[in-house]
């Protein structure tokens, strides 16, 4: 029985589970490898006792960088200032990458136009985000023999927002009770 605290055992699991992704210094399992020194210059191929020896004279770490080839090909680096700038570089990817959320709006084939004027603003402010906004419809009962009726509200919803919006899918089968059709924004130039 693990007598540590939760947190303890909780933070060991974390640390087993993300091991880095480069082999660095005795990690490296090859006899030679290619070696590119800290500024990249090419070093030739070396035994891995003379990389790590250069490696240690330089007080860098020696990282291997393409282990799929032979010889591996190792580089002089710092591993910790590496990892940092790889660190900083998804940060920057992830805040410069465009998600684009489904938004989903449900409304009925009765839906009065107070409240279809309210759901039609919603789309307005998701389209204008650059979401793409979906509109579904769910029949229930006898309410299947209105799907024509539901059809005909999707048309005017098209109409209402085809000046900032295009039909990216629609999906309105007969035997179903279930319609939806789904708005993307148009191209900003």
């Amino acid at each position: 029985m693990d007598t540590r605290p939760p947190f303890q055992r909780r933070y060991q699991q974390r640390q087993q589970q993300a091991p880095d992704t480069h082999r660095i210094n005795q990690k490296i399992i090859a006899k030679e490898v290619r070696l590119i020194g800290a500024e990249g210059e090419q070093l030739g191929i070396v035994s891995i006792r003379e990389a790590l020896a250069r490696a240690e004279e330089a007080g860098l770490d020696l990282v291997e960088v393409a282990g799929q080839v032979t010889p591996p090909v190792c580089k002089l680096m710092d591993y910790g200032k590496f990892k940092y700038q790889e660190q900083k570089k998804e940060v920057q990817n992830r805040k410069h990458r465009q998600d684009q959320e489904m938004k989903e709006l449900r409304i009925r084939y009765r839906t009065d136009v107070g409240a279809l004027d309210t759901k039609l603003k919603q789309a307005r402010e998701f389209l204008a985000d650059g979401h793409k906004v979906k509109f579904s419809m769910q029949f229930k009962g006898r309410e299947v023999m209105y799907t024509e009726l539901g059809i005909e509200k999707f048309n005017l919803l098209a109409e209402k927002l085809a000046d900032i919006a295009t039909i990216f899918e629609r999906h309105d089968p007969l035997d179903q009770k279930r319609i939806h059709i789904i708005f993307a924004p148009l191209k900003q130039k």
